[in-house]
């Protein structure tokens, strides 16, 4: 299903990325991908500011002083910059942002700076394949073999078994070898600009056997995804970020978000991303290059834009959006990060205090978490990217996420944060 019009939905007047890539490790045990983390302890500075529409039209409950309270909590956890989006419709965002740009500065977070999105991406692939198979070009139950022969080969890893179905919903079993896996600042130095492609990607998890048979359980893999977009072009015949482009980021006038290919640098405005290491140091790693399909780098307001039109039904149609919706629950390691999670074709859903749930991928990597939400019409969404990881410990790691859950649960009940945790 492609658009008919590249107006499709409103461009808010102002601006405002995780855990799931998994792409941070230590000796003996794989964190999920919230914990590629990084902790910059920066001055006081704090710049909180709402747009003149907000001001006006912002609806009653959860409101300017209260965005403010929960990205100030955040930077308090010791994340270097914060900024956060409320959408509510047509020129009605709430925007506020904490801290600083540049650890010791008193250079503000832009509103609408750019930051790496990492693994909400994976929503944008799984929006076009799910296009791909309402025109009947792909089917949810083709096997990886049919549309890639003999890729997906070795250590019991069989392609002729694995479905797209479960590429999108990470019960596919294939093992991630993690990319750029930085341990050490040393690391992050001498592997920074360290280029793969998507066969050398998939080839490393051939490496290893598989967590588990096609569909007998759920762990998270980038190699999946890698796995989407080269399914995307051998049956478009076109790069799989063209077919992004063309299908999603157009038409929804998502011009702010991009794939830097091989550029190591963010375009401004942008904060600085950091990383605190197990160890403890803390080093800028804004200058990056990782593996597509998780590379693209954006703005709160694309990625509102980009969930209210999702949710509210103008990317896909009803079936195939009830497809990318039907979930299964999350294993035990991600449990702890995402309570009650359930995870669908490419979307993740998790409950709310005020009832029901929401609907989100968050991402992180090269220095950026992003988590985001929206409600399950679309009509109310929220992105807060902070540009910090902690990653010096689980705990920290963790304490982070309930942080970022907690400003994602109030903006979208709509009601007044009380500071106390949702966990």
């Amino acid at each position: 299903m492609r658009f008919t019009s590249p107006n499709a939905v409103p461009h808010p007047d102002t601006p405002v990325s995780g855990r799931p890539d998994r792409q941070h490790r230590r000796t003996g045990k794989r964190w999920p991908a919230a914990v590629v983390a990084v902790l910059v302890i920066a001055g006081t500075a704090v710049a909180v500011r709402l747009s003149a529409d907000a001001r006006d039209s912002a609806a009653p409950g959860y409101g300017q002083d209260d965005l403010r309270r929960d990205t100030d909590a955040i930077e308090a956890l010791g994340v270097t910059g914060v900024q956060a989006r409320v959408t509510t419709g047509p020129g009605r965002d709430l925007v506020a942002t904490s801290g600083v740009a540049e650890a010791g500065t008193n250079r503000p977070v832009p509103r609408d700076g750019r930051f790496r999105m990492a693994s909400t991406g994976k929503a944008l692939v799984a929006t076009v394949v799910l296009q791909l198979v309402d025109e009947g070009k792909l089917a949810l139950d083709d096997t990886v073999d049919r549309r890639l022969p003999g890729l997906v080969d070795g250590n019991s890893n069989d392609g002729r078994r694995m479905t797209i179905r479960q590429l999108l919903q990470h019960t596919s079993g294939i093992h991630d070898d993690d990319l750029p896996g930085y341990t050490t600042p040393q690391e992050y130095y001498e592997r920074r600009y360290d280029t793969y492609s998507p066969r050398q990607i998939v080839a490393l998890a051939m490496r290893h056997r598989p967590d588990f048979p096609p569909g007998a359980g759920w762990s998270y893999s980038n190699t999946g995804y890698v796995l989407l977009g080269m399914i995307i072009e051998k049956v478009t015949e076109r790069p799989w970020h063209k077919e992004v482009e063309d299908r999603v980021l157009k038409p929804l006038g998502m011009g702010h978000t991009y794939l830097p290919g091989s550029t190591p640098a963010l375009r401004p405005p942008h904060a600085n991303g950091y990383q605190v290491f197990p160890s403890g140091e803390r080093v800028d790693v804004t200058e990056v290059i990782l593996p597509d399909p998780g590379s693209y780098v954006s703005t709160t307001a694309d990625v509102n834009r980009f969930f209210q039109a999702l949710l509210g039904g103008k990317v896909l149609p009803r079936a195939r959006l009830a497809e990318m919706r039907d979930t299964v629950p999350v294993n035990k390691e991600m449990q702890a990060f995402w309570p009650y999670g359930r995870y669908g074709l490419g979307l993740v859903e998790r409950p709310l205090s005020c009832g029901g749930s929401y609907w989100s991928h968050e991402g992180g990597n090269g220095g950026y978490i992003t988590l985001n939400g929206a409600t399950d019409d679309g009509r109310r969404t929220v992105t807060v990217s902070m540009s910090t990881a902690l990653g010096d410990s689980p705990d920290n790691a963790l304490r982070q996420e309930q942080a970022a859950s907690n400003l994602v649960d109030h903006a979208l009940c709509d009601t007044p944060g009380n500071g106390q945790d949702r966990y």
